[in-house]
């Protein structure tokens, strides 16, 4: 649908809107309470996320191309229905087909003084891929409010069991990747990408990223959080259906060979994603639904 077919059906004056990139990509312009944000309809993908009298939490690159079927860097992609290279073909597209798809949105609820929820809709219908020729339903909702809610429900049409993986590839802003942490993932293996999926366990208490960094965490716990001493700041990740956790950022070199990111964009980013991965992968019985959730927030620095 076009932004004015959107404004006709959905826009409530003065919280939500609808407009149009020059190369056609519609997005919801949300403003409630103090409270920011937008979502493109390309990947259902959200954008921004700025809570009243806080700085923004999500990060979207200033070099970033929004262009119709290429991948926008920044905010919360949804991966899926594979996370990276597909093991099943070289061909198929990164991280799956969701976050180019054009979704559907179907509702528009404000909930209450403070809060908007937009809840969209991907269908094999919508995608027909060769690459994964599954019959499936997503429905994802996301709630603007003083925290983002985030919840994407997957429901298996086909007549037999699929299976797949997940996330929600969210990139935080940060005053300085080199001098923040991410807690609560001691303890944990993770399989380490950037040396040839060796797996690790997490042993120090933070995560510190001082280089490129590309780990999946698996069987985390249900809460992390990024530490940001120079915003004076901790975002708290509360997730639930997500096993597990990913952590990346490309570093100086391989940022500095990605047209859409760059130097020193990659310094302002953290990716800290909730999902179902590798060993985490969903394997869903025919008509049944499993749902991942997620809840991000700002506190003080404790």
């Amino acid at each position: 649908m076009r932004a004015e077919e959107l404004t006709a059906e959905f826009r409530i004056a003065g919280v939500v809107d609808f407009t149009e990139t020059e190369h056609g990509l519609v997005k919801a312009v949300i403003s409630l309470g103090g409270m920011t944000g937008e979502l493109y309809l390309q990947g259902a993908q959200v954008t921004a996320w700025q809570p009243a009298g806080e700085r923004p939490v999500l990060f979207t690159s200033p070099n970033a191309a929004f262009e119709s079927g290429k991948a926008i860097r920044g905010g919360i992609p949804i991966i899926f229905p594979w996370f990276g290279p597909s093991r099943h073909s070289l061909t198929a597209p990164q991280h799956g087909f969701a976050r180019t798809a054009t979704w559907r949105l179907d509702r528009v609820e404000r909930l209450a003084t403070k809060a908007l929820t937009l809840t969209l809709s991907l269908g094999d219908d919508d995608v027909r891929s060769r690459f994964w020729p599954e019959r499936f339903r997503a429905i994802y909702d996301v709630t603007f409010a003083q925290t983002l809610s985030l919840r994407l429900a997957v429901q298996n049409l086909a007549p037999h069991a699929i299976t797949f993986e997940e996330a929600l590839h969210s990139y935080f802003a940060v005053s300085d990747v080199t001098a923040v942490a991410v807690s609560g993932l001691a303890g944990t293996i993770y399989i380490d990408k950037t040396q040839a999926s060796r797996r690790e366990r997490q042993t120090a208490t933070l995560v510190s990223v001082v280089a490129e960094t590309d780990c999946v965490y698996l069987h985390t716990p249900a809460r992390c959080f990024i530490e940001d001493r120079g915003w004076n700041r901790r975002v708290v990740i509360e997730k639930n259906g997500a096993a597990s956790t990913v952590v990346w950022n490309p570093g100086a070199d391989k940022a500095a060979m990605m047209a859409d990111l760059g130097d020193p964009a990659w310094r302002g980013m953290v990716c800290v994603e909730a999902g179902n991965i590798a060993d985490d992968e969903v394997r869903l019985a025919a008509g049944d639904e499993h749902q991942m959730s997620t809840v991000i927030w700002v506190d003080a620095e404790q």
